[in-house]
C-alpha cells in the first residue's frame, strides 16, 4: 500500500497484524486509519513474532530463533551436551 510517497506492508496472523514502513510517519498514518475503521489496540513495536524474536540495534534488525532452538534442545535433554570433532 501506498501513502504520502511511501510504502507500508501488512503481515497478518489470525488475530495479529504487523505493520512495516518506509518511515514512522506512514506507519502512523495506516494505524490511525485503520484504527478508524476497526477496533484494535496497539501493542507497540513487536519484539517476538511466530516465534522468531526481532533485534534492533543502532540501524539495524536482527531477526532470530536462538530462544526456541534452545528450547527445544532443553525438552529434549540436549542443550548441555559436549560437541564433538570430527575424525576421519
Amino acid at each position: 500500500m501506498s501513502i504520502d510517497n511511501g510504502y507500508v506492508i501488512i503481515s497478518l496472523y489470525i488475530n495479529d497484524m504487523l505493520g512495516f514502513g518506509t518511515s514512522m510517519n506512514v506507519v502512523h498514518s495506516i494505524k490511525r486509519f485503520l484504527a478508524s475503521k476497526f477496533d484494535m489496540k496497539d501493542m507497540s513495536e513487536a519484539s517476538v513474532i511466530l516465534g522468531i524474536k526481532i533485534i534492533r540495534r543502532d540501524k539495524s534488525i536482527m531477526l532470530t530463533q536462538e530462544h526456541y532452538v534452545k528450547k527445544l534442545l532443553k525438552k529434549f535433554g540436549h542443550f548441555d551436551v559436549t560437541p564433538v570433532s570430527e575424525y576421519s
